[in-house]
C-alpha cells in the first residue's frame, strides 16, 4: 500500500539495545502524537498530501531529511474510565457539565469533548489526549510539565482516569523510566489508593450522572445504522431524551420493593418480565448490550416484579434499578436453574463445524482414498496416525481452501481442497517413553488426494505459521513431503511470482535448532524436494522419486521428456546420498521416524545389553582378515536400539545413532570392508555432517577407529580429497559434546587422528582394543618408504621379500597396543567386554548440557 505506518516494538528491559517486534499497522496509532512532538512533523497532514500522490522528497521527508528528534513528549490518555484496584477499567459515561482542557508551552490537547457532549457506551472511552513535550535532555522535565497539565484538566459529570494518571506519574519508576509491561499489575492496588487521594485534594467533587437531572446515560440507541452519527447532536438529544422519559425509566421503586440494579453500564436490549410477573433468585430478567457485548441479567432475588426502571433501547449507568420486586417467600425456581443441560445435544453452530471438519476427513473422500490404496499408498492421515500417539493431535488449519476463489465457488474449494493439501498440527510422538512434555512434536503431511499434495498460497502461509510456532516452541518437526512442488492455479494473490514466501526461510532456520526430519513415498518434485532435503535426515520409501524438477519442468526447460518415475527414483538417490534411511513402505518409514526422534528425546530407562564377551571375538586375530565393524556396533550397543543413517552411501564408514546403558550416543566407524578403511571424500564429508548432527542436539559421538589413513592417489587428488577429508578435523575441534575414540584395530597416522579430533588427547578416552596397532602410517608403505636403500642393497628378491616381512614384524610389535599404551599415547588397552563400561563412564561424567535458547550451531549442513 501506498501512505502511513506504524511499527510498534517492546524494549527489553534487561538489554535495552534488544528490541522485539510486536506489530505493523497500516495507518496512524493513537500514539503519534509524541513523534510529531519530538520531530516537529505532521503526520496527519503528510499522510493526507502522500495518499493525494505527494512523494517524501515534495514534503522534504526522505529519510536523510527527517528532523533528528529533540527532546521528550509524554501523551497521557484520558479516558472515561475508572480504575479497580486489580488493574482492570471500568467504563463510566454521563453528560460533561464542565470541560477545561489545559494549555501553555509544550502542552498539547487533542479532544472532542465539550460541554453538554453525552458519552456513548458503544465505543471507545477515549475522550482526550493530554501531550506534555519538553526540549531538554533531562526526561523528568517532560513528566513534570504533562502533570502540570492534567492537574489543570478540568471535566465534570463524568468520571475520568485523570486522577490515575496523576498517580502513576508521580510514581519514581516513571520519572526514572523504567516502567516494565508488569508495571501496573504488580501496582495496581497502590496506584488506585494513591488516585483516591489526589482525587480528594484536587477539584471540589465531581458532579456524577447520579446528581444529573436524568437517569439515563445518553440518549436511546436505535437500531439506525447512521443514528450514531447524530449522536451528541444537542437538539437530537433533547429529543431523544424527551422520548425516553417514559413510565418506565425510573429510579424509584414502590414502596416495599428492592431494586434490580445494572451491573454495568450499557443498554437494554430485551426486558423478559413485566410488572405482576413473579421472579426466582438467578432467573434470567434482561439482556443488556456493553461494548458489543450481551450480557444475560439475573434477578437477585426472588419475588413479585411490582415495576420496571427502564424500557428497551435505554442506555443506562451501572447501579441504575433496572426492575423493582417486592421479596416474597415463593415456591418456585428458575427455569434455568430447573432445566437439566443435555450433554449429548449439539447446536446447529457447532454442528457446521463438525460437518466442515468431515469434508477434510478420509471418510468424505472414499474414491480418492481408494485410489490410493490402489496404488500401494496410505493416505496422509493415516500415517499420521501411526506416527503421532493416539489422542493427542491438534491440527492447524483444517478448514482453509485453495486461493482460487476468483476461479471456483466456496462449495467447490470446500468440497475439493479443505487444508489446501496440508495436513498439519503438534501431537505426541513416544509418550509413552518420555513423557507428554518432551514428546510434542510438529508434524507436517502433504495430502495428495488434495491438489496433489502441491504448494498454494494458503499452504505456505500454514507452514509459515507452524514453522514459527516450531521455532518458538522448540519442536522436533517431521515433515512428510510427497508432492508436486508450486501449483500454479491459484488465482486469489496480488500477483507476481510468489518468490516472497517464507516457508523456505522459516525452515531452513530451524536446521540445528531442533531435529527436522523428512519423508517422503511417491512423487516429491521441486518445492517440496526442497523442503526435504533442509532436513537432518531423509527416509524415503523404495517406490520414491525426488527431484529439484518434476517432469513438466524438465519438459518446459527443454531438457527431454521424462516419465515420474524417471526423475530421481531410489536406485539413484539412496547411492549418490540424498537418502539417507531406505525403507520398503510408508509403514516402515513411520516406525522408522518415531525411532529416529527418540535418540534426540532423550534416555530411556529400560533396556538389555548383548552378552559383550561376544566383543573378544569379532575382530580377527589375523590382522589382515576383515571383519563385520555393524557387528561390533550391534554388540556393544542396548539390544535393538540402532538405527544406521546414510547406509546406502559413503560406504568407508558406518554412521549410527544407538543406545548405551538407555543413552543415546552417535557413532561413527571405519568400515573395513572398503578401501581397508581408509578415509576418502565421501567419508569425510559423511562423518562430518553426523557430527555435526550429534553435536547440535547434545548427543554424544563415540569413534571406532580402523583406518590405514586417508585415501591417496590421483584418484583420490580427483575427488578433492584434501578439502573433504579436512572437514572431519575443522567439524570435530568445534564440537562440545564428549567425544570418545576406540581403536578396533589400524590407527594409522592423518586418517587415525582424524577419528579423534585431531589428536589421541583430544576424546574423554582414547583406548584400544588387543587388536589395535599405530603408527605414523600403514606400516608396509613406511618399511617400503623408510627403508627402501636396504631392499634395492638385497639382490636377492627371496632374501629381501624376508627382510621387508621381518622389518614389518617389528615394526608391529613395536606398535601394536600394549607397546603403544607404555609411552601413554593410549589411555589404555582394554579387554572389549569392558568397551561399554568405558563409555558408561565417560557419559556419567561429562556435564549436562547447559540449557540454551537458541542454537548451539548455525545449521546441520545439509551434505
Amino acid at each position: 500500500y501506498r501512505g502511513l505506518g506504524t511499527w510498534e516494538f517492546l524494549v527489553d528491559a534487561n538489554d535495552p539495545s534488544t528490541l522485539a517486534f510486536i506489530e505493523t499497522n497500516a495507518r496512524l496509532q493513537v500514539e503519534h502524537t509524541v513523534t510529531e512532538e519530538v520531530t516537529g512533523v505532521d503526520l496527519v497532514r503528510s499522510q493526507i498530501l502522500v495518499a493525494g500522490g505527494a512523494s517524501l522528497s515534495d514534503l522534504g521527508l526522505q529519510q536523510e531529511q527527517v528532523p533528528e528528534a529533540k527532546g521528550f513528549a509524554i501523551q497521557c490518555r484520558v479516558n472515561t474510565e475508572t480504575m479497580t484496584q486489580e488493574g482492570l477499567a471500568r467504563p463510566a459515561g454521563g453528560t460533561i457539565s464542565a470541560f477545561e482542557t489545559p494549555s501553555g508551552p509544550g502542552v498539547r490537547t487533542d479532544s472532542y469533548g465539550y460541554q453538554g457532549y453525552a458519552t456513548n457506551p458503544n465505543f471507545d472511552s477515549l475522550i482526550a489526549k493530554v501531550i506534555g513535550y519538553s526540549p531538554s535532555s533531562n526526561y523528568e522535565d517532560a513528566v513534570r510539565r504533562v502533570r502540570r497539565a492534567l492537574s489543570e484538566f478540568r471535566i465534570e459529570g463524568v468520571l475520568t482516569n485523570i486522577t490515575y494518571l496523576l498517580a502513576l506519574l508521580d510514581r519514581p519508576e516513571v520519572r526514572a523510566n523504567t516502567v516494565t509491561t508488569g508495571f501496573i499489575n504488580i501496582f495496581a492496588s497502590e496506584l488506585v489508593e494513591a488516585a483516591q487521594l489526589i482525587s480528594s485534594d484536587l477539584w471540589p467533587p465531581l458532579a456524577t450522572h447520579e446528581d444529573s437531572n436524568t437517569s439515563l446515560a445518553g440518549a436511546q440507541v436505535s437500531n439506525d445504522p447512521l443514528a450514531v452519527l447524530q449522536h451528541g447532536d444537542i437538539d437530537h438529544r433533547q429529543s431523544a431524551d424527551a422520548s425516553s422519559a417514559s413510565d418506565n425509566s425510573s429510579s424509584v421503586g414502590p414502596d416495599g420493593t428492592r431494586p434490580v440494579e445494572a451491573p454495568l453500564q450499557g443498554t437494554i436490549i430485551s426486558l423478559s418480565v413485566e410488572p405482576g410477573d413473579e421472579v426466582a433468585q438467578g432467573q434470567s430478567v434482561a439482556v443488556m448490550e456493553a461494548m458489543k457485548m450481551e450480557h444475560v441479567i439475573a434477578s437477585t432475588m426472588t419475588g413479585i416484579v411490582r415495576s420496571l426502571g427502564v424500557s428497551q433501547g435505554d442506555t443506562i449507568y451501572e447501579g441504575h434499578p433496572l426492575l423493582f420486586i417486592e421479596e416474597v417467600d415463593l415456591n418456585i425456581e428458575s427455569t434455568e436453574t430447573q432445566a437439566a443441560v443435555d450433554l449429548d445435544f449439539i447446536r446447529p453452530d457447532l454442528q457446521e463445524v463438525f460437518d466442515r471438519h468431515y469434508k477434510g476427513m478420509d471418510e468424505a473422500k472414499p474414491s480418492a482414498v481408494e485410489k490410493r490404496h490402489g496404488r500401494g499408498h496410505r493416505t496422509a492421515r493415516e500415517n499420521l496416525s501411526r506416527l503421532i500417539d493416539d489422542g493427542t493431535f491438534v491440527e492447524y488449519g483444517p478448514l482453509m481452501v485453495a486461493a482460487q476463489r476468483r476461479r471456483r465457488s466456496l462449495d467447490d474449494l470446500i468440497d475439493n481442497t479443505q487444508g489446501d493439501g496440508m495436513v498439519a498440527g503438534i501431537g505426541s510422538v513416544n509418550g509413552d517413553l518420555f513423557g507428554q512434555d518432551d514428546a510434542q512434536t510438529m508434524v507436517m503431511s502433504y495430502d495428495y488426494m488434495v491438489l496433489a499434495g502441491t504448494q498454494g498460497l494458503q499452504n505456505h502461509r500454514k507452514k509459515d505459521r507452524l514453522f514459527e510456532l516450531a521455532e518458538q516452541n522448540k519442536l522436533p518437526t517431521v515433515l512428510l513431503a510427497e508432492g508436486g512442488g508450486g501449483r500454479p492455479g491459484d488465482t486469489d494473490t496480488a500477483g507476481g511470482a510468489g518468490l516472497d514466501c517464507w516457508a523456505f526461510t522459516f525452515f531452513a532456520k530451524l536446521s540445528g535448532l531442533v531435529p527436522l526430519v523428512g519423508v517422503t513415498n511417491g512423487r516429491c518434485f521441486a518445492g517440496n524436494a526442497v523442503l526435504l532435503g533442509c532436513c537432518d535426515v531423509i527416509i524415503a520409501t523404495e517406490g520414491s522419486n525426488i527431484g529439484i524438477g518434476g517432469p513438466a519442468m524438465i519438459e518446459g526447460g527443454g531438457l527431454g521428456v521424462f516419465r515420474p518415475e524417471e526423475v530421481g527414483p531410489v536406485d539413484v538417490q539412496y547411492p549418490n546420498g540424498v537418502i539417507d534411511i531406505l525403507v520398503k513402505d510408508e509403514d516402515e518409514a513411520m516406525d522408522t521416524a518415531k525411532k529416529y526422534l527418540s535418540y534426540f528425546q532423550g534416555p530411556v530407562e529400560e533396556w538389555e545389553a548383548p552378552d559383550q564377551r561376544l566383543l573378544r571375538h569379532i575382530v580377527p586375530e589375523n590382522r589382515l582378515r576383515a571383519y563385520d565393524v555393524r557387528e561390533v556396533i550391534e554388540t556393544m550397543c542396548d539390544v535393538d536400539s540402532t538405527l544406521e543413517i546414510r547406509k546406502g552411501w559413503g560406504p568407508g564408514c558406518v554412521t549410527t545413532l544407538a543406545r548405551i546403558e538407555g543413552h543415546p550416543v552417535g557413532i561413527i566407524a571405519n568400515n573395513n570392508h572398503h578401501l581397508g578403511g581408509a578415509i576418502d571424500a565421501d567419508v569425510g564429508d559423511k562423518g562430518s555432517r553426523f557430527m555435526q548432527l550429534c553435536d547440535a542436539h547434545d548427543i554424544p559421538l563415540i569413534f571406532l577407529c580402523d583406518t590405514p589413513g586417508i585415501m591417496v592417489g590421483p584418484q583420490a587428488e580427483y575427488e578433492a580429497t584434501v578439502r573433504h577429508a579436512s572437514r572431519m578435523f575443522v567439524t570435530s575441534a568445534s564440537v562440545t559434546v564428549p567425544f570418545m575414540t576406540l581403536v578396533l584395530r589400524k590407527g594409522y597416522g592423518l586418517g587415525a587422528q582424524a577419528m579423534a579430533g585431531g589428536s589421541f588427547k583430544a576424546p574423554v578416552f582414547c583406548v584400544a582394543w588387543p587388536t589395535g596397532e599405530f603408527g605414523g602410517m600403514g606400516l608396509e608403505g613406511f618399511v617400503k618408504l623408510g627403508y627402501r636403500k636396504e631392499l634395492e642393497s638385497i639382490e636377492d628378491p627371496e632374501e629381501r621379500i624376508a627382510y621387508y616381512e621381518e622389518m614389518v614384524a617389528k615394526l608391529y610389535e613395536n606398535g601394536k597396543a600394549v607397546s603403544t599404551a607404555t609411552f601413554f599415547e593410549l589411555d589404555d588397552v582394554i579387554d572389549p567386554a569392558e568397551t561399554r563400561t568405558w563409555v558408561s563412564m565417560a557419559l556419567k561424567a561429562a556435564p549436562k548440557p547447559s540449557p540454551r535458547d537458541g542454537k548451539k550451531r548455525p545449521m546441520v549442513d545439509t551434505w
